[in-house]
């Protein structure tokens, strides 16, 4: 009896090791996986900062935009001249007008009239100046055929 005594003892013993392993196990399971969060966390932080560094760091080059107002000096327009379609009289083909100062034939400089008409417009067409950017012609076929009977009024936009 005194035998089974010392062998339960022992066996309760064994017993005793064995739990204090399983929980020495979860302990550092535990503990390995607390470090896992805290490097995930600590490797998307990171991440994160890295990504706000760089938008943080772009460079814009110096420009200039703004709204504001000025004196304009305007064009005179002189000369208007309507090219009737040789078939239908009422069409107008083309018109022309002396324009000063001048305006480049090349470059930046354009020219755009808006037709005004009594229905239906207004209607833009664009321009040419010749070389010596005087003398001004604008095809009014297209968009629209400009008519004489529709045509109330004429604006010109120029621009160097």
């Amino acid at each position: 009896m005194l035998h089974a005594l010392a062998n339960l003892a022992a066996g309760d013993s064994a017993v005793g090791e064995s739990v204090s392993r399983q929980r020495v196990k979860v302990s550092v399971m535990q503990h390995k996986r607390k470090i896992s969060i805290i490097v995930a966390v600590g490797v998307a932080l990171a991440i994160g900062g890295g990504a706000y560094a760089f938008t943080a760091s772009n460079t814009v080059p110096a420009t200039t935009a703004g709204a504001g107002s000025g004196a304009v000096s305007g064009y005179t327009v002189t000369n208007i001249h309507y090219v009737l379609d040789a078939t239908t009289p009422a069409n107008i083909d083309s018109l022309s007008f002396t324009i000063s100062p001048a305006v480049p034939s090349t470059g930046g400089g354009t020219v755009i009239i808006s037709a005004a008409l009594s229905t239906g417009g207004p209607t833009n067409y664009t321009c040419t100046p010749n070389t010596a950017g005087t003398l001004v012609t604008c095809a009014t076929i297209l968009p629209t055929q400009l008519t004489a009977t529709l045509l109330t009024g004429i604006t010109v936009v120029a621009a160097q």
